[in-house]
């Protein structure tokens, strides 16, 4: 979207003039540039939340998160700012949601019990645990499973995105770009991080697998996906939540050694 001020300028002219004259105009005709991204950005993850949380709510936190991006995007450094920026809006919205608590205690306890349940099957037989196997360990039917299932599936599309630490902004997914030179600590964490990531998706079936890449790195909805694997939407959500379960199990018991470790 290219307005009639920005046309006096150059994209790189503008990023120029806000970065390095603090031009305020400039700063501007970058923000209402970007802006289509943040409604790209709040209608993707709209789909699939409770209907208390509207599409406006998403794009005014995002609008921050572009604002933030804006200010903290280093031009010279040759990256996309797009990709930089829509993890920054994707944070500032999940951000958001989560001090609005809107996913109820009760669903975070039960995506911690499978989350668990995960963990200690797989890490027990060294492979990915069956429906059949979660359900014995939890002691529930297949009905009470799915049900659960459908109750995480919300919970579980921001799983990824929590806070490494819980004090910080960074998640395990904006491991993009660096606001400065990258230290040697964050290099060993980074690289903790990504060793423990490809274990955890070691762990996951074909289909988990196809549905993760999709909607984390293809940038895909859960609707697309469903679409490109010929399945239904209620089932992408089902392989999504399996997956994150999963792979949170997996970071979490190899955070528990390396702790016992260190």
């Amino acid at each position: 979207m290219v307005d009639q001020t920005r046309s006096r300028l150059s994209h790189l002219e503008l990023w120029q003039s806000w970065k390095e004259e603090e031009d305020l105009d400039a700063r501007k005709q970058l923000i209402e540039h970007y802006l289509p991204l943040v409604d790209y950005v709040s209608s993707r993850m709209a789909v699939g939340l409770p209907k208390n949380v509207t599409k406006d709510d998403l794009a005014s936190n995002g609008a921050m998160g572009l604002i933030d991006a804006i200010e903290k995007f280093d031009y010279r450094r040759g990256l996309q700012f797009e990709t930089y920026a829509s993890w920054r809006i994707r944070g500032a919205i999940i951000d958001g949601l989560r001090q609005g608590d809107w996913v109820p205690r009760s669903v975070r306890d039960k995506a911690k019990k499978m989350e668990d349940a995960y963990a200690v099957l797989e890490q027990r037989n060294l492979r990915s645990a069956t429906d059949d196997e979660i359900c014995a360990y939890l002691n529930i039917s297949d009905k009470e499973f799915q049900q659960m299932l459908q109750e995480v599936a919300v919970a579980a599309v921001f799983s990824l995105e929590d806070p490494i630490r819980e004090e910080e902004s960074e998640t395990r997914l904006t491991l993009l770009v660096d606001d400065k030179a990258v230290s040697p600590e964050s290099m060993v964490h980074e690289t903790y991080l990504k060793d423990s990531l490809s274990y955890g998706i070691e762990k996951l079936t074909e289909k988990e697998r196809t549905v993760v890449s999709l909607f984390y790195y293809e940038d895909l909805s859960l609707s697309e996906i469903a679409e490109v694997m010929c399945l239904s939407p209620s089932r992408i959500s089902q392989l999504h939540s399996k997956a994150i379960l999963r792979l949170r199990g997996a970071l979490a018991k190899q955070k528990e050694q390396l702790l016992q470790n260190g």
